[in-house]
């Protein structure tokens, strides 16, 4: 890459609620960011628009019939429209492609615009798809092109991690995660499963009778990964973040252990989880993650 056509270069940055990015968030770090629409008891409602997390709980535990889906296409179609008149080039940054629909549609929805948008195939939700799309934004801003930085996204997709623990199986249950006979024996037996989200796949990874001992699993989890997957053990070059479903608290006291494990990591980032995956996992979920950082100096030289 030739250093005018840095300069030159505009490259708009857009991703979805799923990221946990609210719309002023996204106003501050020039992100824009699509609202995730959602049907509860027949009525569409859009994510940090008009459904809060407040509500949205607050629906969840009463029994409301809650369901995700996509953002309207002639919605995704207005959004382009309008930053192309200003920037060169977009990326988009939907959720992964293994939970929803919304990156096949983008995709098809991008083959009429000449190239100019880059539809990233980023295979993470949640707090570490929000990692993604500050990255992609601090990229942009030193001259990548759109299609440069998706390349280098999807090149990194599968360096990160999420582990969650619920406080309940019923949620799981009701989204037809587990087995109804399979959530009774579990309820009974007082296990809470602890998931793993990697490449956009929500599946078990193990089993514990408390949330102490479940914490513990996911501590060691991230440290496997840190040791083996990531070669940083001290995760001095590593993003970690805790993420909760309607449960602060806890997240703020797990947050403390990991920087009390990892001096030398950044600070550690505490979110709640995005919707899509509190409406599967229910209020009182607690999840930990790891990201590998992105090397920005060595990425600025490299030969493309």
């Amino acid at each position: 890459m030739n250093t005018s056509e840095k300069i030159t270069r505009r490259v708009a940055v857009v991703t979805d609620s799923n990221s946990g990015i609210t719309q002023r968030q996204g106003e501050a770090c020039g992100i824009r960011v699509i609202p995730m629409p959602f049907m509860i008891d027949g009525k569409v409602w859009e994510e940090d628009v008009d459904l809060t997390h407040d509500i949205f709980y607050e629906k969840l535990v009463n029994g409301s019939e809650i369901s995700t889906s996509q953002p309207a296409p002639a919605e995704i179609l207005q959004l382009w429209d309008e930053l192309l008149e200003e920037y060169d080039e977009i990326v988009h940054i939907p959720m992964s492609s293994s939970l929803s629909g919304s990156y096949q549609t983008a995709m098809m929805l991008a083959g009429d615009y000449d190239g100019k948008i880059r539809v990233v195939n980023n295979q993470r939700i949640s707090v570490t798809q929000r990692r993604s799309a500050l990255d992609a934004a601090m990229l942009a801003a030193r001259g990548f092109s759109a299609r440069r930085i998706g390349d280098l996204l999807e090149r990194t997709k599968m360096e990160s991690s999420i582990y969650i623990t619920v406080d309940t199986l019923k949620y799981l249950k009701r989204g037809g995660r587990v087995t109804p006979a399979a959530a009774a024996l579990g309820t009974l037996l007082k296990i809470k499963p602890v998931l793993q989200i990697q490449g956009g796949k929500l599946d078990t990874y193990s089993k514990a009778r408390t949330m102490k001992q479940a914490k513990s699993i996911m501590l060691s989890a991230i440290a496997h990964d840190l040791q083996n997957r990531f070669l940083d053990p001290e995760a001095g070059q590593t993003w970690l973040a805790v993420a909760h479903s309607d449960c602060e608290d806890l997240a703020r006291e797990l947050a403390q252990e990991l920087k009390e494990c990892y001096p030398k990591a950044p600070p550690v980032y505490i979110d709640a989880l995005s919707l899509s995956v509190s409406c599967h996992i229910g209020p009182g979920g607690l999840g930990v993650t790891c990201t590998k950082r992105i090397d920005m100096e060595a990425e600025s030289h490299e030969e493309y």
